[in-house]
């Protein structure tokens, strides 16, 4: 029979167990929930901050587009006063903070209907040449429900701006002004996008909404006309016959024996008959006239800014006579190469030749460069991507001298005849022969075609 004692001890000690295990699972059920509330107001906090943090820089980038540096002051002015009137009781700084705030204010309504507007901005041309401007129109329209307040129109033109003032339009009524672009210097000008611009009379509110209407201007470099590839200095070069000797042109050269593969159609047969032995006809090649005109590109090796234009300007009437008599023509300049890999990267830019008003545009977009080959290694690149070049113009600046010219021309091959255009506003017009590199040099643009006739007669 079992004791008593004994077995009240054991269940004693069976629920005090399980009074204790009870216990720890009641404190960490409530561990639990505590850790959950935490991480729960961890992430509500933690958004909370996002969208003050946002709200915040909205605000300050409304700030910064609207309010202008009168207006900061203003607002300052406003701050201070009324905090300082509260804080000590001064009327006089309360009246000044009211009249601050009631200045803003009052400035505010005259933001409104900065996107009523509907613009259309058109240009009677495209393409200009340099020093020539362009008209255009511009035409408002107040699309809204409700009257448009007088405003103003920006147009950026390059960097520089153009202000149109828009009078107080009705719902569907329009106003049409003329656009005049002054002369411009040869480049690829942006003009636009039209921005509304909403404002106080006092200045201390602004408000802006840019257009999507963006213009790209090709300004042209100037041109002159030169004589055509057929007279001249450029001589027309296609179908003279060449030193090299091949199986069918035009050109006859000479008999020779046959050889396994050549053509049953240039069997001489006369000659087969008197030798004995089959006997086939020799030709010269015959050249096809190809033209590269290479512009160098070195701010180095130009003594300003206005002969570089001078010298896109000689290019451009070259590759404009050549496109125009339909020849084959490469056009390439420097390109500019980054300063980390200078002297180890070499390239060039090819102007595109598809017609002149490609050219032409090609030409619009080039700059001097810093950083960029020499006009020799240019010539030396453009060489080694045409074959079996006529003639070549190298078209460069005041700085470079003779020497490096002729080392430019040592890197065509030994039947390209080779001539150099010199662009120096300070110097005579004349033509000299050096080591068999015929070296122009021009001052004026028009002194090229006078250079290119006296060319053929000497």
């Amino acid at each position: 029979m079992p004791d008593p004692n004994v077995t009240e001890s054991r269940l004693t000690r069976t629920s005090a167990a399980t009074v204790a295990t009870g216990s720890r699972t009641s404190i960490t059920s409530t561990a639990t929930r505590r850790q959950r509330r935490i991480v729960r107001a961890a992430v509500q906090a933690a958004e909370t901050w996002r969208v003050i943090t946002e709200a915040v820089a909205a605000a300050l980038s409304w700030a910064g587009r609207t309010v202008r540096p009168a207006g900061a002051v203003v607002a300052i002015a406003a701050t201070v006063g009324l905090a300082l009137g509260v804080v000590f009781g001064w009327v006089e700084w309360m009246v000044a903070g009211s009249a601050a705030l009631l200045l803003l204010l009052m400035s505010v309504p005259f933001l409104f209907g900065a996107r009523a507007y509907d613009v259309d901005l058109a240009l009677e041309h495209e393409r200009v040449t340099a020093g020539n401007g362009v008209t255009g129109e511009i035409v408002v329209r107040n699309d809204s429900s409700r009257p448009a307040l007088p405003g103003r129109l920006d147009i950026p033109v390059g960097r520089g701006l153009v202000e149109f003032g828009v009078p107080f339009l009705r719902p569907g009524h329009s106003s049409t002004e003329p656009l005049e672009i002054p002369p411009l210097p040869r480049g690829v000008v942006r003009v636009g996008p039209v921005t509304t611009v909403r404002s106080d009379p006092v200045g201390l509110l602004r408000r802006e909404h840019a257009f999507d209407d963006v213009h790209d201007l090709f300004v042209h470099p100037r041109t002159v006309g030169l004589p055509s590839t057929s007279a001249g200095l450029v001589r027309d070069l296609e179908g003279n016959a060449t030193r090299r000797l091949v199986d069918a042109d035009m050109s006859f050269h000479a008999i020779r024996e046959y050889a396994p593969g050549d053509s049953q159609r240039q069997v001489h047969w006369k000659s087969t008959a008197k030798t004995g032995r089959l006997m086939v006809r020799q030709y010269e090649e015959s050249r096809r006239s190809r033209m590269a005109v290479v512009l160098a590109a070195a701010t180095q090796e130009y003594a300003d800014a206005d002969e570089y234009e001078l010298a896109v300007s000689a290019a451009a009437s070259l590759g404009l006579r050549a496109v125009r008599d339909a020849r084959d023509i490469d056009i390439v300049t420097g390109s500019e190469i980054p300063r980390v890999v200078k002297g180890r990267l070499r390239a060039i830019r090819h102007i595109p030749v598809v017609s002149p008003r490609a050219m032409l545009d090609g030409f619009s977009a080039i700059q001097r460069h810093e950083n960029t080959m020499p006009v020799e290694d240019v010539c030396r690149l453009a060489s080694e991507a045409n074959e079996r070049l006529s003639i070549a113009f190298l078209v460069t600046g005041s700085l470079v001298p003779l020497a490096r010219l002729r080392q430019a021309a040592l890197a065509f091959p030994a039947d390209t005849a080779v001539a150099a255009v010199i662009c120096d506003e300070r110097a005579h017009p004349r033509m000299q022969s050096v080591a068999g590199l015929t070296v122009l040099t021009i001052g004026t643009l028009d002194d090229l075609s006078g250079l290119l006739v006296r060319g053929a007669t000497s």
